[in-house]
């Protein structure tokens, strides 16, 4: 399977209008500047300048892709986003790296986990957050050829497991037991498929559902999972407030849905920094702490 930098590139060779832009964060992309020329621009640790010379390109018929940091491009450059991208609906998109947990060994100020709240909540921009880099892959020419503005929460990770075609705005829902549904994004995944797997060899029936995309979300598939299971879990590396959790308890307000539910993500407090797989035992995310949750909560 392609790279992300390899498609990145083929991408580039076929259609001229792309243009590959970052705040020096090259680290996905750094094969590239000799290969593209002009059209890579490197404006160094000025993420606001980056939207603004993304804007421009875009009103001029580019497609501007950044990369930065997901922290510092979305808060950093935030009102830049909204008004000079998201307001005009400019098909500007934003690559933000080393979101949520990814950021391991780093505190507060480099911890993107209010990334997804603040990007959803600006006009016209989609917010997609792929599982793996297969994903990703296969998400990146829809990302290209959409008219919108996107977010994309980067994540280039082995894969979590076979996908299935890639669609902006649709799920994918592994398995169908009715006992438990989680409800997931992102390199979580991996997690939520470990839990599932542990909970089936308890009896405990599960499905997961990979969202995929927060902006627009598979409305569907979120409510069949609610009706169709005893117990709904939105697991996520995000604060609490704005994020799947949040987006959830809206759809359920539209509907006039109620169902038991387990919401886990981070009640506004920043994550402790370590090494990833030591982030996500001392916070209580990986799939065998998620079961552990999961199997208590039914046994209420």
């Amino acid at each position: 399977m392609a790279t992300y930098e390899e498609t990145l590139e083929k991408i580039c060779e076929s259609n001229p209008n792309v243009v590959v832009m970052t705040a020096e964060n090259r680290a996905a992309i750094r094969n590239l500047p000799p290969k593209l020329g002009a059209r890579f621009i490197d404006v160094g640790i000025a993420e606001q300048t980056m939207i603004g010379a993304a804007a421009g390109l875009a009103l001029r018929g580019r497609i501007p892709i950044c990369h930065s940091l997901a922290t510092f491009l979305t808060l950093r450059a935030f009102e830049f986003i909204r008004t000079d991208v998201g307001i005009p609906g400019l098909p500007v998109k934003l690559v933000g790296g080393v979101p949520g947990f990814l950021s391991d060994g780093n505190g507060p100020t480099h911890q993107a986990i209010e990334d997804i709240s603040l990007m959803r909540g600006i006009p016209n921009m989609h917010v997609v957050c792929p599982a793996d880099e297969d994903e990703l892959v296969a998400a990146l020419p829809k990302i290209i050829e959409s008219p919108n503005p996107i977010y994309v929460r980067y994540y280039a990770g082995k894969a979590a497991t076979l996908h299935g075609d890639y669609a902006i705005g649709k799920a994918e829902t592994f398995g169908d037991g009715k006992d438990v549904a989680i409800l997931t994004y992102g390199f979580l995944l991996r997690e939520a498929m470990k839990a599932k797997e542990i909970l089936e060899a308890r009896g405990t029936k599960a499905r997961v559902v990979n969202v995929r995309s927060l902006k627009p979300i598979d409305e569907e598939a979120v409510v069949r999972a609610a009706k169709e299971t005893k117990l709904l879990v939105t697991f996520e590396d995000h604060f609490l407030t704005g994020g799947l959790t949040t987006i959830v308890a809206e759809i359920f307000l539209k509907r006039q849905l109620t169902a038991k539910t387990l919401p886990i993500a981070l009640e506004e407090r920043w994550f402790k920094p370590a090494l990833l797989a030591d982030v996500l035992a001392h916070e209580g995310f990986t799939g065998e702490a998620l079961a552990e949750r999961i199997t208590a909560t039914i046994n209420q």
